[in-house]
This record gives structure tokens, C-alpha cells and sequence, in this order.
């Protein structure tokens, strides 16, 4: 297991979100299920062996019927053992007017799982705390009111992180916080640098560097269990890449007697960790964050490696791109790559942005872009590596191709 082999938990859970199950089973049920799986077999391989808790973080059901709740329930019920806690959030997915509104999933929620919606309990001497959206992905005062209360009972319990949970992001927080967050709760949880909140809606990687973020407090995007969506616009493609559906991603957390917490992003699909695990050691401490937004002065820079070529030829009426992965010994693989088609004169006649598709475990060893067929001519292809940093690659790949 690819964990803090110095670090002993006395406290282990799993967070997801977006499951988006469907009245039909589909691709999301199992990988719920195989999420859970997993989860218990990389606790039973370690010398402290409990899953004390599942946490949900909304938008579980497609559009919140009760079919899709009564299947959610099912998979628990199957799956979940003695021992572990399980604390669910709905948001606005449940909360689809098809199926009623807010106030009807609310009751059939209830009804169905017996839990309250706005939770706070203490698991093995940790408080957490997590909350329902109202109006779609807001929070109204009665919420906002719940979570000051709440979070002030917390906080007494000194020298410990505090685990919040709700659906969006907060605003300008994670990656995908720009357009999927909200900034209702921000007044309040910066008056508790121990919080570690834990947010999906945006469907944004959890493998991506910029999914963890500290500033006032600490924050991490749980991804999605369906398909991805990113928060960047100069794709091609858009905000929705390309093989989406091929998302599956979890993230295991530890906490030990000393209040320290470890963070696991787990890719479910491949039954793979990622390579990088986050460490917070004094979560009420902000001079020790270290996902910090200095991280945008960074000056490192990708590059390709000695002999990298790129392949270039013409398919089926367009001029095909095929790069090689560039390397990045920072955080281990590069955001995306920028991609100019030169004319003899040195113009740009076309230029594309595309990413490295760095959120699948089994990344691939190229990347491939095409360009519409220009007039007959000489051209020139060249490719840049940026980091998510938005740092540059240190040298750039170039090939020439006649039309």
C-alpha cells in the first residue's frame, strides 16, 4: 500500500461524491461498490485495520428518484460492515424538480437511509461535520447558523483537525472552485484554520495538484465515481475531455493521536493509488500549510526528454499530432500542452490547447491532436509542456510536415 509507512491512524475513512446513480444500474453502481471493496481490503492490510466511516458528499443520485435512493441503500447495505459509519449530504441533483424538488427528496431521503441531512458526530475522538445544500447548491441562514454552532462546539476540542463536509466547492478554494463553487460558508469556516472540508459538484480530478488547497483552512475535492469534468476553457473539447466517462476516483484519509492526517488519492478503476499522498500534520496551524497559492510562483519547469520526437502526418484529411508525454519531476506528470501549426512565413495558422489526460491512472504515453488540412505548403509543428503551474516546459518539440 502506497502509504506513510511512519504514520499509525487511529483513524481511517473514505470520502466520494457524484455517484450519479440512475433509475437503470450502470457503470456507477459498481463502481461504488468496487470503491467500498477496496477501501476495506487496503485497511485489512494494515496493522490498524478499521474503515470507520464513508462519507458522501452529494449528488449520489442522478436526479434523486426513489429508485436511485432505494439502489444507494442497497450497495450500503451489501456492502458496508460493522464498525463503519456511513453519513450522506444531498445537493442539487437530489434535489431535481422531476422527482418533486428539495423538500420531497428531504422527506424521501429520511425516510428511506434514517439519518439526519446536517450531521455532526465524533469518530474516535474526531468531530465531523457535514451539511445539506438548500436551493440547489446554496446554504440559507438556518444552515449557515447549524454550521457556526456547530463548528464553535468543535473547536473547543483543541489541537485536532475538524472534517466538514458539503457538496460545492468553496469559491476559489480547489480546482473547479471557480465555476462550481459557492461562497456562502466562506465568513464562517475562516474563523477555523482546523477544518479540513471535503467538497465535490465539479466532477475536477482528485489527482490534480490544485485539488488541495490551504489558505484560512484546508480543502480537497473528492472527484467523481461518473465522468469527468475540468475548470479550464481553452480546450478544444471544452471543460469535458475526451473519454470522460472513464472516472472512478476516492480519497482514503488517516488520522493519528497527534492530530496529523494523511491523504490518499485512489484511482477505483485501475485499483491503483496516484502518486502523491498530502500531508497535514497541524491542520490548525496555517504558517505550516504547504498546498498553499505560493505554489504559483513556482519556476520549475517540465520538460521532454532527450530524443523525444514528434510524430506528424496527415489521416484522413487532417495533420496529426502525436506527442510524447513530457515529464514533470515536481509533481509527476504535466497539466496539458500548448500546440502551434506555423506556416513558411513563421505565422500562426492554428493552435490548440489539449490536456495530457494526467487524470487517468493508466495515463497514456501520447497525446494526439489534429488539425484541419491547410492550402499546399510547408508547415511547422511545435509543442510547449505547461505544468499546472502554468510554467512552461524548459524545450519545446518541433517537426515539419508539407501539405
Amino acid at each position: 500500500m502506497y502509504i506513510d509507512k511512519d504514520f499509525r491512524p487511529c483513524l481511517r475513512f473514505m470520502v466520494v461524491s457524484d455517484i450519479h446513480y440512475k433509475d437503470e444500474p450502470g457503470v456507477e453502481n459498481e463502481r461504488f461498490e468496487k470503491a467500498i471493496k477496496i477501501a476495506y481490503r487496503l485497511s485489512g492490510e494494515q496493522e490498524y485495520k478499521n474503515l470507520d466511516a464513508l462519507y458522501i458528499v452529494g449528488d449520489f443520485a442522478n436526479d434523486g428518484s426513489e429508485k436511485q435512493m432505494l439502489a444507494i441503500k442497497k450497495t450500503l447495505d451489501d456492502n458496508v460492515k460493522e464498525g463503519t459509519q456511513v453519513c450522506i449530504t444531498l445537493a442539487s441533483h437530489e434535489f431535481s424538480e422531476r422527482n418533486g424538488g428539495e423538500q420531497a427528496a428531504l422527506e424521501r431521503f429520511s425516510r428511506i437511509f434514517n439519518m439526519p441531512y446536517d450531521d455532526h458526530r465524533v469518530i474516535n475522538g474526531f468531530h465531523f461535520i457535514s451539511l445539506t445544500t438548500t436551493r440547489g447548491c446554496h446554504f440559507d441562514d438556518a444552515k449557515k447558523k447549524y454550521a457556526k454552532e456547530q463548528l464553535e462546539i468543535a473547536s473547543k476540542d483543541e489541537g485536532k483537525p475538524i472534517f466538514f463536509f458539503q457538496h460545492p466547492h468553496i469559491t476559489d478554494t480547489v480546482y473547479g472552485s471557480i465555476d462550481w463553487g459557492e461562497k456562502d460558508l466562506i465568513p464562517i469556516l475562516v474563523n477555523y484554520p482546523q477544518i479540513i472540508n471535503f467538497s465535490g459538484h465539479s466532477h475536477a480530478p482528485v489527482n490534480d495538484p490544485r485539488s488541495v488547497h490551504q489558505e484560512h483552512f484546508t480543502s480537497l475535492g473528492t472527484g467523481t465515481l461518473s465522468y469527468f469534468e475540468c475548470d479550464e476553457y481553452d480546450k478544444v473539447y471544452g471543460t469535458v475531455p475526451p473519454k470522460d466517462e472513464n472516472a472512478a476516483q476516492m480519497l482514503i484519509v488517516e488520522a493519528d493521536e497527534k492530530g496529523r492526517v494523511r491523504v490518499y488519492p485512489y484511482d477505483v478503476l485501475t485499483d491503483s493509488f496516484f502518486p502523491k499522498r498530502w500531508a497535514i500534520d497541524e491542520a490548525w496551524n496555517p504558517d505550516s500549510f504547504l498546498y498553499t497559492d505560493d505554489r504559483w510562483k513556482s519556476t520549475y519547469q517540465p520538460y521532454f526528454e532527450d530524443g523525444a520526437k514528434l510524430d506528424v502526418s496527415i489521416d484522413n484529411g487532417k495533420i496529426k499530432v502525436v506527442i510524447p508525454q513530457a515529464k514533470d519531476d515536481e509533481e509527476g506528470y504535466v497539466d496539458d500542452y500548448f500546440v502551434n501549426l506555423r506556416n513558411s512565413r513563421g505565422f500562426i495558422i492554428g493552435r490548440q490547447s489539449v490536456w495530457s489526460e494526467y487524470y487517468f491512472a493508466d495515463m497514456p504515453e501520447t497525446v494526439t491532436v489534429l488539425f484541419d488540412l491547410p492550402e499546399s505548403g510547408e508547415y511547422t509543428v511545435e509543442v510547449k509542456a505547461r505544468s499546472f503551474w502554468h510554467t512552461f516546459s524548459r524545450n519545446s518539440l518541433t517537426a515539419k510536415i508539407s501539405v
